[in-house]
């Protein structure tokens, strides 16, 4: 039971730091103040599911919990370079970001039906972090 939830719980947290990951990235192109201050809120969102993982990873073991590797981090940093090379409009970036966010999305519904049994507390940091990334779609919809 508690490997499952460490899994559940580094799957999240490795969503999470991608997603801070991302959104560090993509700032750096962003023109539009109204869309910086939405990514900085999305952003501080990622860090406070990061931060609740960490708390309760604690219960679980005594190690950390896992974060993107260095190769993910370089190849979403070259994704997303590559992609915003000819178009880095807030519609463009706010596509790239949502792209992201959807396969998160799909990552925590799989997570959730496929581990009806993970502790409680392990379910919660889950749901709320799916929820989170359907709120953020929603939000940056209105960027496209």
């Amino acid at each position: 039971m508690d490997n499952q939830n460490l899994n559940i719980l580094d799957e999240v947290n490795k969503g999470a730091t991608m997603g801070m990951d991302a959104i560090s990235y993509v700032s750096q192109k962003v023109k539009d103040d109204d869309f910086k201050k939405v990514l900085d809120v999305e952003y501080n969102k990622y860090e406070d599911i990061s931060r609740r993982v960490n708390n309760i990873y604690q219960n679980y073991s005594t190690e950390e919990p896992h974060e993107t590797n260095t190769m993910n981090k370089m190849m979403t940093w070259y994704g997303i370079q590559m992609k915003t090379m000819v178009d880095d409009t807030t519609s463009k970036l706010s596509e790239l970001l949502m792209q992201g966010t959807n396969m998160g999305i799909i990552e925590g519904r799989r997570l959730i039906n496929q581990n009806p049994n993970a502790a409680q507390d392990v379910k919660s940091v889950l749901n709320d972090f799916v929820v989170m990334q359907e709120d953020s779609v929603e939000t940056l919809k209105k960027y496209l």
